[in-house]
């Protein structure tokens, strides 16, 4: 990669940018926006009026990145929209009226953003960053709190209080959590819930070590366990809303990381409704449940025991 883009990749994680935006393309954009190529000093950075399509032809003639037509979109909804959103640039400076669909559309780097990036690599660059942060929450921040607003809250037993990621995939998560194992699973103890932001939802480290589950190997963990003492079943679920049932192949991983203990496994997928179930019914696993968030009085048993329990 060339030392420019790098270089513009640099002051974007500077600038909070998330991570969707740090990237070639977002690079390409800022170094276009400020009219640096490949031979130039960010001391020498302008502040011109410039399209998506001329932002294109920049990226082409200068950096040699060859970008098809149809990216178009791309550019504006998924870099100079969040730009615009970040304070970085500002959209049709010259003609606030204009209409947003306008072929005419045009984008300039914002007068502090110009200084910022003039200074790039001297003493005064993070003290002006700085000044910036003060005046333009960044748009990581931005979209950081906006996260907060509408994670998910779990509350058990009133004691043990935890937050997921906002999204259809924590919401069924907390419906496995209260739902699924108040109707089949009564009395069981939460051992791990994952998050899709953190992967540590919660885990009862405590519960975990008398298992002896090795909660550190987070990344092959389902997304939810409960453990029900009373028949030393160890509950492995997964919540499915896009991606992950417990296939043959998910089966033998789970058999392989919680196979070699004292209790009896219990695999169980969660979908939403039938429909997303519908979607992966084929690769479903035998001796494995299936669990309906939409109709949750219901268990469906793949083979097996005919009620729920470990497959013997």
């Amino acid at each position: 990669m060339h030392v420019k883009l790098e270089q513009a990749l640099q002051i974007l994680k500077d600038l909070r940018l998330p991570s969707a935006q740090i990237n070639e393309r977002s690079a390409l954009c800022l170094l276009a926006l400020t009219d640096i190529q490949p031979d130039s000093d960010w001391k020498d950075a302008k502040q011109r009026l410039i399209g998506v399509t001329p932002i294109m032809e920049f990226a082409k003639e200068k950096y040699d990145k060859l970008y098809a037509p149809n990216s178009r979109e791309t550019f504006r909804r998924f870099t100079l929209h969040q730009f615009v959103e970040a304070g970085i640039a500002e959209y049709n400076p010259d003609d606030l009226s204009r209409p947003t669909n306008s072929p005419k559309a045009v984008y300039h780097i914002s007068s502090l953003i110009l200084e910022i990036v003039k200074e790039f690599g001297n003493n005064k660059y993070n003290n002006l960053l700085n000044i910036f942060f003060q005046n333009q929450q960044g748009l990581l921040d931005k979209y950081a709190m906006a996260r907060d607003e509408h994670r998910v809250p779990i509350v058990i037993d009133g004691k043990i209080s935890l937050t997921l990621s906002p999204g259809e995939h924590s919401n069924l998560i907390k419906k496995i959590i209260f739902d699924l194992s108040a109707l089949f699973l009564a009395g069981s103890r939460l051992v791990y819930v994952g998050d899709t932001e953190s992967k540590w939802g919660y885990c009862d480290k405590n519960l975990c070590e008398k298992l002896g589950i090795q909660y550190e190997t987070h990344g092959k963990m389902p997304d939810v366990i409960l453990y029900l003492e009373e028949k030393n079943w160890l509950c492995l679920i997964e919540a499915v809303t896009s991606h992950g049932p417990i296939d043959s192949k998910r089966y033998l991983e789970l058999q392989e990381l919680f196979g070699k203990k004292e209790y009896e496994l219990v695999f169980i997928t969660a979908f939403p409704d039938k429909k997303i179930l519908n979607k992966y019914i084929k690769d479903i696993a035998w001796e494995t449940e299936v669990w309906l968030a939409d109709h949750p009085t219901h268990m469906i048993h793949f083979n097996g025991d005919k009620f729920i329990g470990p497959y013997q």
